[in-house]
């Protein structure tokens, strides 16, 4: 482990991290297969997705280019003929009750913003999320609430797994914090200052209780739908999904199910990024 975190704190450029696959890759605007740095599309993406439960699109939250990305990937899962759900980090689970509404096209947009608590659940600009929205609205999708409360995740930032009582860990399974490479991952995310202390520990421990609760969130709903033609687009921020060793890596851990990860970055020019932070890159120019 401490071979790992000094790779962090050394190299604190959390795209470049020598984890997964050796290498690096050049990545330009618009998308990028990281196996071979060809350039892909949507439908490159869908077709990588055959089998497969799970697509994560990781994203920064400010970006409407990479929620554009994110609807361009949903609408080719759709023309290749998958079932597709969308699971957001932006809604807590207990919120799901409001969200069916919009996708059966119930409510109108500012119904919707309204009851599903927007402006509290996530409070980022509703026109960033609009494109998803859309297309869940055209074609019925369901949408899954993801997260735990922000609260719990407070709570465990200031006094450690033990924050949470016995109805709160049924959401939340026992927070593995042991993964040296997510911790590594995380040293590099926080600046590269690797994770000392009980304070530091804690900031790490409520990253995995987003992590762990959201990814329990998903089975909970994907072992619901007995069609293997089910996909889940999982749009939560990328650092949640970097190096398959976020919510994917909880998802795997628990179900064994392997997913497709892209990450979405933004950068002026092409730029290199490791092989092993995801199977597929989408690059912007920041907005």
């Amino acid at each position: 482990m401490i071979a790992l975190l000094a790779a962090a704190v050394l190299q604190d450029d959390p795209y470049t991290l020598d984890i997964g696959a050796p290498g690096t890759v050049e990545v330009r605007s618009g998308y990028t297969r990281t196996a071979t740095g060809q350039a892909a599309t949507p439908d490159d993406i869908a077709a990588a997705a055959d089998g497969l439960q799970y697509v994560f699109v990781g994203e920064s939250h400010d970006q409407l280019a990479h929620h554009l990305a994110q609807t361009a990937i949903i609408d080719a899962l759709l023309k290749r003929g998958r079932d597709v759900i969308v699971g957001f980090e932006m809604f807590t689970r207990d919120n799901q009750r409001n969200l069916a509404p919009w996708s059966v096209g119930y409510w109108s947009q500012d119904q919707f913003i309204e009851k599903s608590g927007w402006e509290t659940q996530w409070g980022f600009d509703y026109k960033l999320y609009a494109p998803i929205f859309d297309a869940i609205r055209i074609h019925r999708l369901p949408m899954v609430a993801l997260n735990v409360p922000r609260e719990w995740v407070r709570s465990v930032g200031r006094e450690g797994p033990g924050a949470l009582n016995s109805e709160q860990r049924e959401w939340v399974p026992d927070l593995f914090l042991e993964d040296e490479t997510h911790r590594a991952i995380f040293a590099s995310m926080m600046g590269g200052h690797p994770v000392t202390g009980t304070q530091g520990e804690n900031i790490y421990a409520a990253m995995v209780t987003w992590d762990e609760g959201m990814a329990r969130s998903a089975i909970d709903y994907m072992d619901t739908r007995h069609n293997r033609n089910a996909v889940m687009v999982v749009v939560a921020g990328s650092g949640h999904m970097m190096y398959d060793r976020g919510i994917n890596y909880r998802i795997k851990l628990r179900s064994g199910a392997e997913s497709l990860n892209i990450t979405c970055i933004t950068a002026s020019e092409t730029r290199s990024v490791s092989r092993g932070l995801a199977d597929f890159v989408f690059v912007s120019e920041a907005e």
